[in-house]
């Protein structure tokens, strides 16, 4: 952890973030065990006065942190908001997250990230809502985020990328989000075609990837991200308690929210970034394995007539292959899955 946490000092000096990120980085790597001062010290190479800055700059973001004299240092409670003074001292990540745009309530993510897309933001930024109004997901649907409990959240994309091979994007950020998932303990996670993070076929996760583009160019891509993190089950809708899960349900344990959102904005870069120099070969080999769709016998509705059979593979687009029950190879672009029984 504190490894990931030190961003390199080009000039050979720590900014007072980086300092604080290496800091939380050792203390949330012990977890429930006191740091010692002299370690904290030997690491960022600096006298215990500047360290007890860094202590207290931590506190003042809302990091709760104990001192003892002789044992050093323990991280009792990491802040619950979404706002970047919480997320920034957590995040890895070199692009993402640069700047996050952090809201008590939005209609929607999304749309808030186009508009700032359209006036130019830059590739990476966030746009981060404690709740939203009119939150959707695939196909129109609603997408249900309570007060306090979820990461709902949009990054500003500016890949490079035809138009034609954008929908790899959602299937890149199904991989990341399946990623970051298990890193958090949801050790069951897979995805069911094409951007549903599930455990033990519930829904955990959803990615929404909307474009803004011209015949030759993406002008900019718009990845939606909503991620359930503390929601009990009467949390959810009574229609929705026997399809959906959370991170609290899966793990047994509260995560901070801020600690989710680094996590999966982390992944994200990694996967991008692989995807940009790799292009998507990497991306499907890893989402075959991470697929609970692949093997199953499924039936697809969408626009036109529903189409059953076997899961075979994923294409080299993205698109679904299924051996139809003819025994005909068809490919799907588009529609809903739903799993009948594993072969």
């Amino acid at each position: 952890m504190p490894g990931s946490l030190a961003p390199a000092a080009g000039d050979g000096h720590w900014t007072d973030v980086n300092q604080d990120a290496i800091v939380l980085g050792l203390l949330l790597e012990y977890k429930d065990d006191f740091v010692e001062g002299g370690v904290l010290c030997d690491k960022l190479d600096v006298p215990r006065a500047e360290l007890l800055k860094r202590i207290d700059s931590l506190r003042a973001r809302g990091y709760v942190i104990q001192a003892s004299g002789g044992r050093g240092y323990r991280l009792v409670e990491v802040p619950d908001s979404l706002g970047e003074r919480e997320i920034e001292p957590l995040l890895a990540s070199g692009e993402l997250g640069r700047k996050i745009h952090s809201y008590a309530e939005l209609e929607s993510t999304n749309d808030e990230a186009h508009r700032l897309a359209d006036d130019g933001a830059l590739h990476g930024e966030v746009v981060i809502a404690d709740v939203q109004t009119k939150g959707r997901g695939r196909r129109g649907r609603t997408w249900v985020s309570p007060k306090g409990k979820a990461v709902t959240m949009s990054i500003v994309l500016r890949p490079s990328l035809p138009p034609a091979r954008a929908p790899e994007i959602t299937l890149v950020a199904a991989v990341a989000v399946c990623e970051a998932a298990r890193e958090l303990g949801a050790a069951s996670a897979r995805i069911k075609w094409p951007n549903d993070i599930e455990c033990r076929g519930r829904k955990l996760a959803g990615v929404l990837t909307e474009l803004r583009a011209e015949t030759d160019r993406v002008r900019h891509a718009v990845l939606g991200l909503g991620f359930n993190v503390s929601m009990e089950m009467h949390d959810f809708p009574q229609e929705l308690r026997a399809i959906a899960t959370s991170l609290l349900v899966e793990t047994g344990e509260k995560t901070p929210r801020p600690v989710v959102c680094a996590r999966l904005l982390e992944h994200l870069e990694e996967w991008l970034s692989l995807h940009e120099t790799e292009d998507f070969g990497p991306v499907r080999d890893r989402w075959r394995e991470l697929s609970s769709t692949l093997g199953r016998t499924v039936r697809v509705t969408g626009e036109g007539d529903p189409v059953e059979g076997t899961a075979a593979d994923l294409d080299e687009d993205g698109a679904l292959i299924l051996r139809a029950t003819s025994g005909q190879l068809v490919r799907v672009v588009a529609g809903d899955v739903e799993h009948c029984r594993v072969l």
